[in-house]
């Protein structure tokens, strides 16, 4: 029978198929060459698994702030000012990660897998030297680190051993962050999805386990979250090495990349430099606004922290949509395809777009009801929910600015954004924020107008100068 007059609920049928069969590819993993086959196909297979991982990693920081929000607005806010110093620890380990996804990509495109296998292993060389700063600074220091954010009188005194542990083991975080983006750079990235989903279900086991004790096991509070997570994340890492020396889909580390390669690695810290920049402006204007909402009191911190784990959460999918862009980018530059690579990205724009708007619609009507999955307090809930309704109304250009981002770093063109969040960030997102919330009395509505009005404009910004195509011409 001819394929024309098969009847359409057969039609469907296979095309469900398909799909499914694809899922599981996507699952799994495929040896596929990501510059060959059809560009939906190339989206499906990279953004399933990073959506997943994403989502994994997301899960983990709701579950965890909502234990820990059993403790109270304090231990709230204890997570919160901590995480403004892991923010810097973040950048560093995010502007690594931008780098070496860009040249696993682009090694992998132009089919060096050797070159793709050095740059792995002085990733993380480079990694373990970038932690040793923040792990001697968060043992020793922990209780003026959140005196100098703020913090009030319950969270120096008992919230302290949490920031102890976040920062002291930090090198944890930072290998996790590096090697997961190698993975994506080369493709693998149902690897990364697995390892993030061993690794936070872990941490998701113990944490109620850690923090309110059971049996034989004594209840540490606080001090158990942070515990959990190194954990878990412990187990994550070496998962990871143990994969990448006995090799994945597209790409291996052999004992003869264990050296230091002087030009490799000049090349991914000088690469990583404008992802780091990038990243440290976004998130020092992020310590900055917490600062100014510490002022305003711990409800507005606590309010401010629980609502962006629930942002963070959403928009999981959306960003893993975003990495499988660099990714192509990457690739697609790498194997002399510049144009697929511009192809990818207004598909991916267009799919996250429709998303996002889709969690906006969400924000806007059950932003109250989402707040009290987490809290009771009403000034807490009061003040998140103020934040997802005010965030619903930017979402549209969201979408479009993190794939255009992605674009740039994809490329190697990590100096663009950084200059873009340099003048949005710090000369209009921080001053404004500060206005707005002391001298006009807006309070924390001030901080939430500040960050809608200077997010906005530099999405459309990004988008704007991604259509000059200057990203194409680059070479890493």
């Amino acid at each position: 029978m001819k394929e024309e007059n098969y009847p359409p609920h057969h039609s469907t049928f296979r095309q469900r198929t398909s799909i499914w069969h694809e899922f599981k590819n996507a699952l799994k993993g495929t040896e596929s060459d990501y510059t060959q086959i059809s560009l939906k196909k190339a989206i499906f297979l990279l953004a399933v698994p990073m959506i997943l991982e994403l989502v994994m990693e997301s899960t983990f920081a709701v579950v965890d702030i909502y234990f820990v929000g059993k403790l109270g607005a304090s231990a709230v806010a204890t997570v919160g000012l901590t995480e403004t110093y892991l923010f810097l620890l973040y950048s560093i380990a995010m502007g690594l990660a931008t780098a070496v996804t860009a040249i696993v990509a682009r090694r992998i495109g132009q089919k060096n897998k050797e070159g793709a296998g050095t740059s792995a292993i002085q990733s993380i060389f480079l990694s373990i030297l970038a932690s040793v700063p923040f792990a001697l600074g968060g043992i020793f220091f922990a209780k003026d680190l959140l005196a100098l954010m703020g913090a009030d009188e319950w969270a120096i005194e008992h919230g302290y051993r949490y920031t102890q542990w976040m920062l002291g083991g930090n090198g944890i975080i930072m290998l996790l962050f590096v090697i997961n983006a190698v993975f994506r750079g080369a493709g693998d990235a149902a690897i990364a999805m697995r390892v993030l989903w061993i690794s936070n279900g872990i941490n998701i086991l113990l944490d109620p386990l850690l923090i309110f004790g059971l049996g034989p096991i004594p209840a540490m509070g606080i001090e158990g979250a942070a515990i959990a997570t190194n954990i878990g994340r412990g187990v994550g890492v070496a998962t990871q090495l143990w994969v990448l020396f006995r090799g994945g889909k597209h790409i291996r580390a052999t004992r003869s990349h264990l050296r230091w390669d002087a030009k490799a690695a000049r090349n991914i810290f000088r690469t990583s430099l404008g992802g780091i920049g990038q990243m440290i402006v976004a998130m020092t204007s992020w310590i900055f606004l917490m600062r100014i909402l510490a002022d305003v009191g711990s409800e507005a911190v606590a309010g401010s922290t629980i609502a962006l784990r629930i942002m963070m959460f959403t928009m999981m999918p959306a960003w893993g949509l975003s990495n499988a862009a660099a990714t192509l980018v990457g690739q697609n530059l790498g194997a002399g395809r510049p144009e697929r690579a511009e192809s990818a990205i207004w598909k991916i724009g267009v799919y996250n777009m429709g998303f996002l708007i889709s969690v906006s619609v969400v924000y806007f009507f059950f932003n109250r009801s989402l707040m009290h999955i987490f809290t009771s307090d009403m000034l807490v809930t009061e003040i998140g929910s103020e934040w997802l309704r005010i965030l619903s109304y930017s979402y549209l250009v969201y979408g479009w600015w993190m794939v255009s981002t992605q674009a740039f770093n994809g490329a190697g063109d990590t100096k663009t954004p950084t200059k873009i969040n340099l003048v949005f960030f710090w000369l209009i997102q921080i001053p404004l924020s500060y206005f707005l919330a002391i001298q006009f009395g807006w309070e924390h509505s001030g901080v939430f107008w500040a960050v809608f009005f200077s997010e906005t404009s530099a999405g459309l910004f990004t988008l704007w100068l991604f259509t000059r195509g200057t990203w194409k011409r680059m070479q890493v």
